[in-house]
C-alpha cells in the first residue's frame, strides 16, 4: 500500500509509476493555507527536481504567479480572503497565464465539488491525503515533455 502525502513520500519506483527526478526544471506553485500541507508538497516536488515556490492564500498566490510564472499551479479549495475557486478563476480568465494547469486540492470529494473546479477551469482534481505517485501522475499528465 502507498503512504499518503501527509505521512511520508513513497520513494519505491516501479513498472508504471513516475519516475523519481522526472519533474526536473518544472517551476510548481502549491497553494495550500496549511503550512503543512505546503510544505510536505514543496519537500516532495524538490526531491523531484521542481523548482517550488509556495503561498499561503489566493491573493499571495496571484503575486507568485506574475513573479515567478510557474509551469503548474497546485491549489486548495478552502482557504481565506480568496478561495482556490475563485483563485483558478481569475487565473484561467488571464490571457497571460490561463494556459497554466492548474490542479485543484481538497478533502471534499464530492461530485458538485470536482464539477465547480472543472467549471472555474481546473484541469484536475486530487483529494487529500493523496500519494507521491498520485501527484506526481497527476504532473506529469498535464505538462508539456521536458
Amino acid at each position: 500500500m502507498e503512504s499518503p502525502v501527509l505521512g511520508g513520500s513513497n520513494e519505491a519506483v516501479g513498472a508504471g509509476r513516475p519516475v523519481a527526478g522526472a519533474l526536473h526544471g518544472l517551476k510548481a506553485l502549491v497553494i495550500d493555507d496549511s503550512k503543512t500541507i505546503r510544505r510536505t508538497a514543496e519537500t516532495l516536488l524538490a526531491k523531484e527536481g521542481c523548482e517550488v515556490f509556495t503561498a499561503g492564500d489566493g491573493f499571495e498566490a496571484l503575486t507568485q504567479i506574475v513573479d515567478h510564472q510557474p509551469d503548474i499551479v497546485l491549489i486548495d479549495i478552502m482557504m481565506p480572503r480568496l478561495d482556490g475557486y475563485q483563485t483558478c478563476s481569475l487565473i484561467k480568465h488571464n490571457k497571460v497565464y490561463r494556459t497554466i494547469p492548474v490542479i485543484m486540492l481538497s478533502s471534499k470529494d464530492g461530485l458538485f465539488d470536482r464539477a465547480r473546479g472543472r467549471l472555474v477551469g481546473s484541469e484536475h482534481y486530487l483529494t487529500k491525503p493523496f500519494t507521491r505517485d498520485e501527484l506526481i501522475g497527476a504532473i506529469q499528465t498535464h505538462i508539456q515533455p521536458r
